[in-house]
C-alpha cells in the first residue's frame, strides 16, 4: 500500500507528463514551420525573389507569435472561468488540426496567392491555440506543486519548448534522409506536418483523464472564482503593475534570448554562414541535448536561491557574449580565412533536355576538411533577362562542426538560465483567480511578439545594411535586436522586480 507522500509524487509526476506530452507536441507543430522555413519559402511564395520569398515566410512564422498575446487573453479568460483541463484540451486540437492542414496545402505554383494566405491564416490559428496552452499547462503544474519545489517542477514544462524543436529537427532529418533532398524539397516536406495529427491524438487522450487543479476546483468550489479575468487583470492598478512589470522586466528579455539562442542562431548558420542544411540542424539538434538538462538545473536552483537574480545573470551574460559568439560562428565557415586544395577541386557539369536546365557544381576542398559546394543553374538557351541560380553550401570539418556546437550550447544555456525559473517566476505574481489570465498575457508578448519576431527583425537589419558600397552587409547587425531589449529587461528587473517568493494561495 502506497504511503500518502509516495501517492503524491505518483499524481505530481503524471500531471507533469500529461501537461508536458501534449505542451511538447504544440511546440513541435508551432518549430516545425520555423525549421523548414528555406523550404518553405520555395512552396509558397514566387521564386523570382529568394530573398523576399524568405522574408516573406519568417513573417508569416511570426505571424503565429504576434496573434499569442490574443490567445492568451481568449484562453486565459476561458481557463480562469470554465477551468485548466477543459482549456488546454482545445488549444491542442486546435493547434494539431492546423498543423495537418498545413501539410495539405497546395504550392504556390497550383493556386497561387491563395497558398500563402491559407497558410497565413493556420499559423494565426496556431499562435491562437498556443497562447492558450503555455499558461494552461504551466499554471497546472505549478498549482499541484509544493511551493518549495515548485521552480523545480514547472521546469519541466519549460523544456517541452525546446524538446520539440529538437523532435521537429528529428523529424525533418530522418524523413529527408530517408528520401533524398530532391523529393524531400517538392513533396517530403508535408509529412513532418502530417503526422503530428497522430502525435496529437495521443496527447489528447492522455488529457482526457486529467482532474481539474485543486487550487483552482477549492476556488470554484468557494465561489472565488472571478467572472472578468480580463477587467480584473488588466483595470486593477495592482495587477496591472504586476502585468507591465513581468513584460518589461522579465518576459521581454527572456523572449528574446530563447529566440536568438535556438532560432536565429540556426538561421545566421544556415543563411549567413551558408552552412548545408542537414549540417545546421545537426549542429542545432546536438546543443539542445546538451543545453537541455539546464533547465531543470536552473528550475531547481530558482528554489533554492530565488528566480530573479538567475534571469538577470542569463540575460546579462547573453548581453556580453552574443557578439563575440556570432563573431567566431562566422569566422568559422569564412573561406576567406581557410586555404584551398587547387588539386582537390572538382567540377561536374550535367545537362536536362527536358527541363532545359544545366547544372554547373564545384566542389572545392580546404586544407582544415571543409568542403564548398557551388551550384549554377542557368537554362541552355537563355534569353538576355534570364540570370543564372547560383548556390553556395558549405560542409564544416570536424572541428569546425564541433566548435559550432559549442558555441550555440552556450546560448542555449542562457536560454535556460532565463527560461527555465520563469514559470515559477510568473504564477507566483497572481492570485488564483486571475493567474491563468494575468501570466499568458506577459509571457505571450514578451515570446511571441519581443521574441517572436526576432529571426525576422534580425535577419531584416542583416538585409538593410547591404548598401553599393557593402554589398555584403553587416552579418551582426541582426544582433542589436535581441541585445538591445535584453539590456532594457535586465536594468527594469533588477530594480523593479522582486525577488522573493509569493504565496500562490492569494
Amino acid at each position: 500500500m502506497q504511503t500518502k507522500a509516495a501517492t503524491e509524487r505518483s499524481k505530481i509526476w503524471s500531471v507533469i507528463t500529461a501537461s508536458s506530452v501534449g505542451t511538447l507536441i504544440e511546440w513541435y507543430d508551432f518549430y516545425i514551420f520555423g525549421s523548414l522555413a528555406t523550404i518553405l519559402s520555395e512552396q509558397f511564395f514566387p521564386k523570382d525573389n529568394p530573398t523576399a520569398a524568405f522574408l516573406s515566410t519568417l513573417a508569416t512564422f511570426a505571424a503565429g507569435f504576434v496573434v499569442r498575446p490574443f490567445g492568451a487573453l481568449v484562453f486565459g479568460r476561458l481557463g480562469d472561468i470554465v477551468g485548466r483541463k477543459y482549456t488546454f484540451l482545445l488549444t491542442l486540437v486546435l493547434m494539431g488540426g492546423s498543423t495537418f492542414a498545413i501539410g495539405l496545402i497546395p504550392g504556390y505554383a497550383s493556386i497561387g496567392v491563395f497558398a500563402p494566405l491559407l497558410v497565413l491564416l493556420l499559423r494565426l490559428i496556431q499562435g491562437l491555440a498556443l497562447g492558450g496552452e503555455y499558461g494552461g499547462a504551466a499554471t497546472y503544474v505549478a498549482e499541484h506543486s509544493p511551493a518549495h519545489r515548485r521552480g523545480y517542477f514547472t521546469s519541466f514544462i519549460q523544456t517541452t519548448a525546446t524538446l520539440g524543436l529538437f523532435v521537429s529537427l528529428g523529424v525533418i532529418l530522418g524523413v529527408k534522409n530517408s528520401m533524398g533532398a530532391a523529393d524531400f524539397a517538392s513533396w517530403g516536406w508535408r509529412i513532418p506536418f502530417i503526422l503530428s495529427i497522430f502525435l496529437v491524438a495521443i496527447s489528447i487522450y492522455i488529457r482526457m483523464k486529467m482532474e481539474e487543479s485543486p487550487l483552482f476546483a477549492k476556488a470554484k468550489a468557494e465561489g472565488k472564482t472571478s467572472s472578468n479575468p480580463l477587467k480584473e487583470s488588466f483595470t486593477k492598478k495592482g495587477n496591472l503593475k504586476m502585468v507591465l512589470l513581468a513584460l518589461f522586466g522579465a518576459t521581454a528579455g527572456q523572449g528574446v534570448i530563447w529566440y536568438t539562442g535556438q532560432f536565429y542562431a540556426m538561421s545566421f548558420i544556415e543563411k549567413n554562414c551558408a552552412i548545408s542544411f542537414d549540417q545546421t540542424r545537426y549542429i542545432t539538434a546536438i546543443a539542445l541535448i546538451i543545453g537541455t538538462p539546464f533547465f531543470i538545473l536552473f528550475g531547481a536552483w530558482s528554489d533554492k536561491i530565488g528566480r530573479k537574480a538567475i534571469m538577470m545573470v542569463g540575460m546579462f551574460l547573453a548581453i556580453l557574449a552574443y557578439q563575440p559568439i556570432y563573431h567566431k560562428m562566422y569566422e568559422l565557415a569564412d573561406i576567406k580565412m581557410k586555404q584551398e586544395i587547387p588539386s582537390q577541386k572538382a567540377i561536374e557539369t550535367q545537362s536536362d533536355i527536358s527541363t532545359g536546365i544545366a547544372t554547373t557544381t564545384i566542389t572545392h576542398t580546404y586544407t582544415d576538411g571543409t568542403l564548398l559546394k557551388e551550384t549554377k543553374k542557368e537554362k541552355l538557351n537563355p534569353t538576355a533577362t534570364d540570370k543564372p541560380e547560383i548556390k553556395q553550401e558549405k560542409v564544416l570539418a570536424t572541428g569546425g562542426f564541433w566548435m559550432m556546437v559549442f558555441l550555440v550550447a552556450v546560448q542555449v544555456i542562457f536560454v535556460t538560465m532565463v527560461y527555465g525559473p520563469i514559470a515559477a517566476f510568473l504564477v507566483e505574481l497572481f492570485p488564483t483567480r486571475i493567474r491563468y489570465t494575468s501570466m499568458s498575457l506577459p509571457y505571450h508578448i514578451g515570446n511571441g511578439i519581443f521574441g517572436g519576431l526576432t529571426p525576422f527583425i534580425a535577419t531584416f537589419l542583416y538585409e538593410s545594411s547591404k548598401t553599393q558600397t557593402n554589398p555584403a552587409g553587416d552579418p551582426f547587425a541582426g544582433l542589436w535586436y535581441p541585445i538591445g531589449v535584453a539590456a532594457v529587461c535586465v536594468v527594469i528587473g533588477t530594480l523593479y522586480v522582486s525577488g522573493k517568493f509569493q504565496d500562490m494561495e492569494h
